[in-house]
């Protein structure tokens, strides 16, 4: 088995960043500090935390929950498309708000 130092890793507000998930590095380290990512189903608030290829991120944005696999790490910020390619989207992403929640309700017979 190999060492933990010997794994390869990346911070995870730059990982964030280079995936172009928020267009600064500092928001990315916000939306961490704040408490909205979680790694592995756990709580991260440590824009520091070392993250791993294999690891699965939720994401609690403003109008939706993404569920990210790593498949990449990047040295650098790339272009949209170059970075898709560093993660796997898990599961289709789903709306949040009320309107979409409620719609069941306002529905005719």
């Amino acid at each position: 088995m190999a060492e933990p130092a010997a794994i390869p890793w990346q911070r995870l507000d730059k990982w964030l960043f280079c995936a172009r998930v928020r267009r600064s590095r500092s928001d990315c380290a916000r939306l961490v500090a704040e408490g909205w990512v979680r790694v592995n189903r756990q709580l991260v608030e440590k824009p520091d935390f070392r993250l791993r290829i294999g690891d699965v991120l939720t994401l609690a944005l403003r109008h939706e929950v993404r569920v990210l696999r790593v498949a990449q790490l990047a040295a650098r910020r790339l272009g949209p498309e170059q970075a898709r390619a560093l993660y796997d989207e898990i599961g289709e992403a789903r709306p949040v708000s009320c309107a979409d929640r409620d719609k069941a309700a306002y529905r005719g017979p």
